[in-house]
């Protein structure tokens, strides 16, 4: 299993479309095959920063989901809503694996 990491900078003012962008990926993501651990925006601190994270088997995996989520309506009309919007001024993408597994009191690996 890995964990893919976006972080978003988006555009203050805009800050309500891209709730509705991350809204729409609460639907979307896990539909199509993620396991949608959320998407956080600005609260305090930053204006301008936000994150979607989710977990997926494996990069092949990602690859066929990603297929997926260009072909779902709701996915289609998200991107398009991004596009259109413009509130994301920059997007990174990484990938990490859970090096602290397993956790929790009296669990042995």
């Amino acid at each position: 299993m890995i964990t893919c990491f976006i972080r978003y900078e988006i555009d203050p003012i805009r800050r309500d479309a891209f709730a509705d962008y991350a809204r729409n990926w609460g639907q979307a993501i896990p539909r199509c095959g993620a396991d949608l651990i959320g998407y956080f925006g600005p609260h305090e601190g930053s204006a301008t920063t936000a994150y979607g994270v989710y977990n997926i088997e494996s990069l092949a995996a990602y690859e066929a989901y990603r297929a997926r989520l260009a072909e779902d309506p709701l996915g289609r009309q998200n991107y398009e809503l991004a596009r259109r919007e413009s509130f994301i001024l920059k997007e990174d993408r990484i990938f990490l694996k859970n090096m602290s597994l397993p956790h929790g009191p009296g669990v042995t690996p």
